[in-house]
């Protein structure tokens, strides 16, 4: 079974906030000591990371699962839970990130670039925090935040300096097991290579003076067919692991055991490249003869060497080397990588209807605003319209059209919204005695909906 991945999936679990504690003092000679519950944890992030140490993206193929922590619930006496640990999840450098509708979320090209693939659940806060003037022994308190939880589709794209494009069984795995000190997979037939191979290869690493010395990466890309742009074998798998090398060296066979004479597979090799990619084309490139040892054609203007005998590898090596030092000077400005930490846009609250008379609000804000744990409690209940009042939830329902008697779901909580003289918003029949108490002292509206005029 092969060592190197470059596909895979994730599944990204990040952990529940704690719960928020209801308790009060009960201490001696402290009477009505008022409420002292704690703050629940937040739960563990997932992030990844881009690491040069990884090659590939083997880790993810038999254990895709990646979680992070919950965080611990709130006490007595203000002792706020601890935190969930994150959970970095290093991946190479060059993976991108999609979601299970096939849309690029992020390039991870950088090494140490962050990404956050999960968020923890915000902890609960606890009792104590809705201390208040009007509310002076709150017994109610938030429920911790579920954890965001998410599939991935990774994909790696290879960062080789160099790349070796070829028809299948052209001599590329023997060219790079002579350069280097890599051992793919060699035989006499096609498709010997079913994935890339990388080698790090030395030029000049015995000379006198080593700082004369350059090494680069060289990527053995399997044979490429002709339709591999459309697609056609695994074209698009390997095509992709040559977008980002900084110099291509495409080898046409020179021996009479090939399929195509060298002009055809030239031709045929550069169609493929500039209809998967038209830039892949401005790219450096040096295009060489291989199986120059048993050569039976020649292509004018191009070299020839012998991977089995030697013969002209030390020069082609050394002209690579050469191009590829200009490359990373050009790019010397993008070589000095910042590190860059990538956030997922914040979630707007959207309406949806499901059906007649049944609408259903999303947005992780609005999910926040009703995560109590007693959804019965009336004091908890007018948090709950407040805060949804504050994020624009009543004006979102009124410009939809609500009508009385509709049913409204924000999260775990259903309401039936209602309109009279005084006020609108929750079913009367949950909250009847703390909402008509608070409007008529207030002698205007307090619940969702309607305008802000007093009566």
């Amino acid at each position: 079974m092969s060592s190197f991945v470059d596909s895979a999936q994730l599944h990204a679990k990040a952990g529940n906030g704690g719960a928020g504690c209801v308790s009060f003092r009960r201490e001696a000679h402290v009477a009505k000591g008022g409420p002292d519950g704690g703050d629940g944890g937040k739960g563990g992030d997932v992030w990844l990371e881009a690491d040069h140490n990884q090659a590939s993206l083997l880790g993810f193929r038999d254990h895709p699962f990646r979680r992070g922590t919950d965080g611990q619930h709130g006490t007595s006496k203000r002792q706020h839970g601890s935190r969930g640990k994150d959970v970095v999840v290093s991946v190479p450098v060059g993976t991108m990130v999609y979601d299970a509708e096939g849309e690029l979320l992020i390039d991870l090209k950088g090494p140490g670039d962050r990404w956050l693939a999960a968020e923890g659940g915000l902890g609960g806060q606890g009792n104590a925090r809705f201390l208040s003037n009007q509310r002076r022994a709150p017994a109610f308190a938030e429920q911790g935040e579920i954890g965001e939880e998410r599939w991935f589709d990774l994909e790696l794209k290879l960062q080789a300096d160099v790349a070796l494009i070829g028809f299948p069984n052209v001599g590329k795995s023997t060219l790079i097991s002579r350069v280097s000190a890599a051992r793919p997979k060699i035989a006499d037939y096609p498709f010997t290579t079913l994935v890339p191979n990388l080698a790090v290869v030395r030029v000049g690493a015995r000379s006198a003076r080593p700082s004369d010395a350059t090494e680069f990466v060289m990527a053995d890309i399997p044979g490429l067919i002709e339709g591999a742009a459309e697609g056609r074998g695994l074209g698009h798998d390997f095509l992709r692991h040559v977008e980002r090398a900084r110099v291509l060296c495409v080898l046409v066979d020179l021996s009479e055991m090939a399929p195509r004479s060298p002009a055809e597979q030239l031709d045929v090799l550069l169609g493929e490249l500039g209809d998967y990619q038209a830039d892949l084309l401005a790219r450096p490139r040096v295009v060489v003869g291989s199986k120059g040892d048993v050569a039976a054609y020649e292509l004018e203007g191009v070299e020839s060497i012998s991977a089995v005998t030697g013969e002209g590898v030390d020069q082609l090596v050394g002209t690579l080397a050469r191009l590829v030092t200009s490359a990373r000077n050009e790019e010397a400005d993008a070589l000095e990588h910042e590190i860059v930490v990538h956030r997922p846009v914040a979630e707007e609250i959207t309406l949806e209807r499901d059906g007649p008379s049944a609408w259903t609000v999303h947005g992780r804000a609005a999910r926040r605003a009703v995560r109590f744990q007693d959804l019965t409690d009336d004091q908890a209940l007018a948090e709950i319209i407040h805060r949804l009042r504050e994020l624009g939830v009543e004006r979102l329902l009124t410009r939809a059209g609500v009508r009385d008697g509709d049913v409204v779901t924000v999260g775990a909580l259903s309401f039936e919204w209602w309109r009279d003289e005084v006020g609108t918003g929750l079913d009367r029949g949950e909250h009847h005695r703390a909402t008509r108490r608070e409007r008529l002292a207030r002698h205007g509206r307090l619940d969702l909906g309607g305008s802000d005029d007093e009566s």
